[in-house]
């Protein structure tokens, strides 16, 4: 009688037997490959990831673990003290290596790429060589059998389980993988490049794996699960674009007249083949609507899997995916969304908002139109563990659009090239570009890893016009010699206020908002207004609201921001004052003024140097404010070279070869020595050629390197941030409901489980860099909300309701916290 191996085990004790689990794994892997022709990779991975738990020792460890096995059995294990410690992810990784690698040098390479994945798939993706030099890899294939019971737990299987995976070593298996990598090679690819590329698809293969291993797992212990997925079944794009077109946008003046002629080229545009895109339209110009229409017309007609939105903030998501689920989504009886079609995938969504269904499809990006951060996007290719790895295969066969993708920090470049390169190339994906601002990527200095755009490549063939169509501001250079005082900015604004109704102040620090914010209040200035980080996101969002309000009942309004405000925010100031910096962050803000064309006079942007900002820590908005300068400069003795506008794109163009040029060596992403990776290095070479540590295996090692992948995964994943700057978040007694939070938190049992309580926490935290979270925690004005949690609020003394997380006392005591 056949014995039946335990993969997992419900709470019920009712067990998912380890051949079901791996035939499950099998089938949805193979699924998820096949959007890029390797659906035998997938399947021959899924079928042989978990084959370590078909040995005694694993039965042994799970059976004792969930109580199964009397404690005075031979049998039984210790699981608590073996945690971890019981190898089962080598076992199938060394089957197919052993087998590949006796079917010449292709097979072996074929071998290292499905080795690799069964092999990480707990872990995340392991270095194949270490920054030591160390041959990782290697030593996961050789691991002895008494640690993997690799070879018994294969025998284990029954002779037809052992027949299907047989099957797989073949030439068509090897063939498949072989040609696929071939197809990665571009004309401007050199050696590193074209790596870079061989370890993403490493990481797409994985993310195969790793779906579909936590699907069949999850379903299993969850049932209901299964009921709530969509697994692919959606709402076909006909009927979407159905619902598009029913929309009836404004058409009240030249600005909407303007924005229809956009969105009817994107639309004749979407007829073309799959492929990398450009929409350059101004600020205001109705991207949004108009990319959608691209996508949808372009995803049905190459019968695409999904539409994925890239976003900088949380803030513009929240907007542009409640702007597109008006149009695209039904409602039940109660007049709420069925949730069909929009999926939000990001950190500020409420309880409320964030249903089970919304957490599990978020998982796996499992909807048809996506929309998250351009952090989420960056985790999924390269972020360590295992969570975000799982939604890069999600990114095959989409429609990629990344919304002001000017904001891609400089250390990305690189990487973010090449990967872009890879999902078109590769994985049969169509991206788009938008912004009024758009970066160089295709001339960055090493060509190997530059974007290759043409003219034909933009949807939008005369953007010079559509800009001088569109113009709305007149752009006012008023630098000088000694910079403006406080009390020279607070005069300029009120004489705008008087003006034009209302006025935007955007300044470079947190410090500057602050301080000019409190020099208005001094100067008894009354209809003022403070945007910053240093302020909840509920706090934000009620001020912008407010202020939106105002604008709408043309009352007099003054906002002092932070570059919060600059990408997606809708909002229509009279009158715009930006301190100098990036040309692209001044023509940002420039996009807040006279919005929609509405008024009967260009808006007044003006550019102003502070006497006393202070940039020296900001080392991207000084580069970016000195190359910006130099156009300024330029632009003053010739503006006709920048037809007469200095937020054109020629003058755009001519700012950032300034700004790339200065910031060429911070593009393959440098890591000092104090990183993971022990060295100063980058991570561009960690995940490519890897010389430094190939270098380091040489001098240590008498043997040449036999193995194709020479990358450090796993280093060069801990060493990643998609935020520069590491932070704290904090929570604060903003207005009764944020004070409530604290005091539940400070008394509930098991905050952890307390999931709501948490996310409720979010739209009430503060993000806070480390230096200065560690200086209010020394002074006890940052607290632990109970010992050992790490969850931490701000005393309610230093939280101000005009302008945030304070480091003086700003109100006076108040007791609230109820302590255990």
């Amino acid at each position: 009688m056949k014995r039946e191996f335990i993969a997992h085990l419900r709470k019920t004790g009712e067990p998912q037997y380890l051949w079901t689990h791996l035939e499950e794994a099998s089938k949805l892997a193979g699924q998820f490959a096949d959007k890029i022709g390797l659906k035998e990779c997938g399947e021959l991975i899924g079928l042989l990831h978990d084959l370590g738990k078909a040995s005694q020792e694993f039965q042994n460890y799970i059976l004792s673990a969930e109580g199964k096995i009397d404690p005075d059995a031979d049998e039984y294990v210790d699981a608590k003290a073996q945690k971890g410690k019981v190898d089962h992810s080598s076992a199938g990784a060394q089957v197919i290596h052993k087998r590949l690698s006796t079917m010449g040098k292709e097979g072996a390479i074929v071998g290292e790429f499905l080795s690799l994945c069964i092999a990480s798939h707990h872990s995340g993706m392991i270095d194949c060589l270490a920054p030591d030099g160390s041959n990782n890899y290697e030593r996961r294939m050789r691991k002895p059998e008494e640690k993997t019971h690799g070879e018994k737990a294969y025998s284990n299987l029954d002779d037809a389980e052992r027949e299907k995976v047989e099957k797989f070593f073949s030439d068509n298996l090897i063939e498949q993988l072989s040609a696929k990598l071939q197809s990665l090679k571009e004309e401007n690819d050199s050696k590193q490049s074209l790596i870079f590329k061989f370890g993403l698809l490493a990481r797409f293969l994985f993310s195969c794996l790793i779906d579909a291993d936590r699907l069949s797992t999850a379903d299993f212990e969850f049932p209901r699960n299964d009921k709530i997925r969509n697994q692919g079944e959606y709402v076909a794009w006909e009927a979407l674009i159905e619902r598009f077109n029913a929309k009836k946008f404004d058409n009240k003046n030249r600005v909407d007249v303007l924005r229809d002629a956009v969105s009817r080229e994107c639309l004749e545009f979407s007829k073309r083949p799959k492929g990398l895109y450009q929409l350059t339209v101004p600020t205001g110009g109705g991207k949004t609507f108009a990319s959608l229409r691209f996508a949808l017309n372009h995803a049905e007609l190459h019968k695409m899997d999904r539409i994925i939105y890239i976003i900088p903030y949380t803030s513009i998501i929240d907007q542009n995916a409640d702007e597109v689920r008006k149009i695209l989504e039904e409602k039940d009886d109660n007049g709420k969304y069925l949730d069909r079609v929009v999926l939000e995938h990001h950190s500020n969504l409420t309880p409320d908002e964030e249903t089970r269904r919304q957490n599990l499809l978020s998982e796996n990006w499992d909807a048809p139109i996506v929309f998250t951060t351009s952090v989420q996007f960056l985790e999924a290719l390269f972020a360590s563990g295992t969570r975000s790895a799982r939604r890069m295969h999600q990114l095959a066969n989409a429609v990629i659009i990344f919304d002001e993708v000017q904001t891609l920090p400089v250390r990305f470049v690189h990487m973010f090239n090449v990967a872009i390169r890879f999902l078109v190339k590769g994985c049969g994906s169509t991206v788009l570009l938008c912004t009024a601002t758009q970066p160089l990527l295709d001339k960055i200095e090493i060509k190997e890893r530059a974007l290759q755009l043409s003219k034909d490549q933009q949807i939008i063939q005369n953007v010079e016009s559509l800009f001088q169509n569109l113009k709305r501001v007149e752009v006012y250079d008023q630098r000088k010699a000694a910079g403006w005082s406080e009390s020279e900015i607070i005069s300029l604004a009120q004489q705008e206020t008087q003006k034009n109704g209302s006025v935007l102040i955007v300044v470079n620090t947190k410090t500057s908002a602050k301080n000019l914010y409190q020099q208005f209040k001094s100067a008894n200035i009354k209809d003022i207004f403070h945007l910053s980080t240093d302020m909840c996101p509920e706090h934000r969002l009620n001020v912008l609201n407010n202020i939106k309000e105002r604008l709408k009942n043309n009352q007099a309004t003054i906002c002092v921001s932070t570059q919060l405000i600059e990408a997606g925010v809708d909002i229509d100031f009279g009158s715009v004052i930006r301190y100098l910096a990036g040309l692209d962050s001044i023509a940002q803000s420039a996009g807040r003024c006279n919005r929609h064309g509405l008024r009967t006079k260009y808006g007044n942007v003006f550019i102003i140097n502070p006497q006393d900002e202070n940039l020296n820590r900001l080392e991207e908005i000084r580069i970016a404010a000195e190359d910006a300068q130099r156009v300024l400069g330029e632009f003053k003795e010739s503006p006709e070279r920048f037809k007469n506008d200095i937020l054109s794109p020629a003058a755009m163009e001519q700012y950032y070869k300034y700004y790339f040029f200065d910031r060429r060596d911070k593009m393959n992403y440098p890591v000092p020595s104090k990183s993971p990776v022990g060295r100063e290095d980058n991570l561009f070479d960690l995940l490519s050629t890897n010389p430094k540590s190939v270098q380091e295996n040489q001098r240590t090692h008498d043997t040449p390197l036999t193995i194709s992948l020479w990358q450090s995964f796993q280093t060069a994943s801990k060493a990643f941030r998609a935020i520069d700057s590491p932070t704290m978040g904090v929570i604060v007694p903003y207005g009764e409901e944020g004070k409530q939070i604290i005091n539940e938190l400070c008394s509930t049992s098991e905050v952890d489980k307390e999931y709501k309580l948490l996310k409720r926490a979010q739209r009430f935290s503060v993000n806070v860099y480390e230096n200065i979270f560690s200086n209010l925690t020394k002074d006890g004005i940052i607290k632990e909300a109970q010992a050992g949690i790490g969850i931490f609020y701000l005393d309610y003394q230093y939280y101000s309701s005009e302008f945030g997380l304070s480091s003086q006392i700003v109100n006076e005591m108040e007791t609230y916290i109820v302590g255990r």
